[in-house]
């Protein structure tokens, strides 16, 4: 079968199970997963499907895909361009991250950093960044998120302002051609616009899949934003956006 008939069918069976495999696919149509991993790239730049660790799922507008499947998205982008965004962090400051997998990339990256202090609602990020002993950490309380770790609602909130950081690196869920921000929990939404009011510097880590996904709930504008990180060049009005608003944009290359 040409891929221009197997690519309606992998829709449609995504469709009726929610989530296709690289091997059960590859089994239906009789063909190798390398062809399958094709097909799916095919879809997800079109934006019709999602990547995640052996397949893909449908998009969602108003639901967040499940922890476990965003840490096998584009794993590769987001660890390219966390040592991209650290080289921009300096010894001695102070760091907010918020949730997400790009936050924990950038957690990661910063285990080479001396004397700095990380706020975080991640409970993922602490526990990253326990391996740096030269990093103090601070869990701001609040609701836990059993899904992923995090924390949010107006505990949460309170706590982060009683502080006021050098540097803010946050992630967000999606991100529209009018630079915005967007996300799904109206809870985290607003932890991440008080994150930004308490930050003296504001970076934005997002690989190329949130320019194809829509969510619900705003955040905020990329010109609330210092320096955005992805690694692949956003559509045209996003980065004429950036211009206009001095958000500098940088694309990391691949590690």
């Amino acid at each position: 079968m040409s891929q221009h008939l197997r690519l309606p069918e992998i829709l449609d069976i995504a469709r009726r199970d929610g989530r296709v495999s690289v091997e059960a696919l590859a089994g239906h149509f009789n063909v190798t997963v390398q062809t399958i991993r094709r097909d799916l790239a095919e879809l997800a730049d079109a934006g019709k499907l999602e990547r995640v660790h052996g397949g893909a799922v449908m998009p969602s507008t108003v639901a967040n895909i499940g922890y476990e499947d965003r840490r096998g998205l584009n794993d590769a982008a987001k660890a390219a361009i966390a040592e991209r965004c650290v080289k921009d962090i300096p010894n001695g400051c102070s760091i907010f991250l918020n949730i997400g997998t790009s936050t924990e990339a950038v957690a990661r990256a910063l285990l080479r950093h001396r004397d700095i202090m990380v706020l975080t609602n991640n409970m993922n990020v602490a526990n990253i960044l326990v391996d740096n002993p030269a990093c103090e950490i601070i869990v701001v309380g609040g609701l836990l998120r059993r899904s992923d770790g995090g924390l949010v609602g107006t505990v949460t909130i309170k706590a982060i302002r009683e502080f006021k950081f050098d540097l803010a690196v946050i992630g967000c869920s999606a991100l529209d051609e009018d630079g915005d921000m967007m996300d799904f929990d109206i809870q985290e939404v607003g932890v991440s616009q008080t994150i930004i009011a308490h930050a003296r510097q504001t970076f934005l880590v997002a690989d190329r899949s949130k320019f194809l996904r829509r969510a619900p709930a705003r955040i905020g504008s990329l010109q609330q934003v210092d320096t955005f990180y992805t690694e692949q060049v956003p559509p045209q009005r996003v980065v004429a956006a950036c211009d206009g608003w001095n958000t500098q944009l940088v694309v990391a290359r691949s590690i």
